[in-house]
């Protein structure tokens, strides 16, 4: 058995790379993660998006732009309320997410990623409901403030998620995940806005979809980056196929939102572009993960390296 486990040089010794690399048996030192597709990359993107459109529709009624507003309200509530129900989806059962709401644990991500799910949605749903029938307006107005001051948490926390997790690919990027999952959600938002709001009062959400997109294009660089051997996983395969399609989609919706208040068909196009660009993101982000869980180098090596290193 020792023969077959894996095996470095001596100590010191700069660690093996992919064409000495051994492992027990070629067989996966962690467990790949369980969750299905399309639910997940689902839940991923749509409570991002849904956060952002909180944000969203908050500045907007501060802005005195109704219809703007609207969209956000709207696209909150929607996007809260599929994540939930593609996340009970992949759950097998409604009453397993109900159990994560038993107790609040700050020092569990999933728990406390419960309780920013759970309170978003119901105040989006509520706001979206008085927003279609004109009931109860000014309390509509307060639950869509306090919707609005969780979004900034609906953007990041399934960001936090994965990073708690020990899958390499997700971990080894935990500082820089945070980032690329909040810029992408603006960006998703922004589009949304871009695509469905009227031109004359569109303009926070091109705006928004250029600073997501941007802002999305840079994190990613600096998540491959700075994620050293991990980064193989965001650059080959499916994901790296995924993440590429992600960037240009990106690069387009930026260009596109800058020229979508001359043109209608241009800022659907521009918002269509914003919309793949996030979901896709998210979807790659996912199946790196995954890769990165199923083949033992991603396991063994880097944290090999960060010993030698002092790390």
């Amino acid at each position: 058995m020792t023969a077959n486990a894996p095996t470095g040089g001596p100590s010191g010794d700069a660690p093996e790379g992919r064409e000495s690399f051994r492992s027990y048996y070629g067989r996966p030192i962690i467990k790949e993660p369980t969750w299905k597709v399309p639910d997940v990359p689902a839940y991923l993107y749509l409570g991002g998006m849904a956060g952002g459109s909180a944000v969203m529709a908050v500045l907007a009624q501060l802005r005195g732009q109704p219809r703007l507003c609207r969209v956000g309200r709207l696209c909150a509530a929607g996007g809260s309320s599929a994540s939930v129900l593609a996340l009970v989806h992949d759950l097998g059962r409604p009453r397993r997410f109900l159990n994560m709401l038993r107790v609040f644990k700050p020092t569990s991500p999933l728990s406390v990623g419960s309780w920013i799910l759970a309170p978003f949605s119901a105040l989006s749903g509520a706001v979206a409901v008085s927003e279609l029938t004109g009931f109860a307006r000014p309390i509509a107005n307060v639950a869509a403030g306090c919707a609005g001051v969780l979004g900034p948490a609906m953007t990041t926390y399934t960001a936090v998620l994965l990073a708690d997790t020990a899958v390499p690919g997700w971990h080894e990027t935990r500082r820089e995940l945070p980032f690329v999952f909040a810029f992408s959600s603006v960006g998703a938002a922004g589009s949304a806005g871009t695509m469905l709001a009227p031109r004359a009062e569109a303009g926070p959400a091109r705006r928004m979809a250029v600073v997501g997109s941007l802002g999305e294009l840079v994190a990613s660089r600096a998540l491959e980056h700075r994620a050293g051997r991990i980064a193989e996983v965001y650059r080959t395969g499916r994901a790296g196929t995924v993440l590429r399609a992600a960037r240009v989609l990106a690069a387009g919706c930026a260009v596109g939102a800058l020229l979508a208040r001359r043109s209608g068909s241009v800022a659907v196009l521009a918002g269509l572009c914003g919309t793949a660009a996030s979901a896709a993101t998210r979807y790659g982000v996912f199946e790196a993960g995954r890769e990165s869980a199923r083949d033992p180098y991603y396991t063994v090596v880097p944290q090999r390296e960060a010993r030698q290193s002092g790390r």
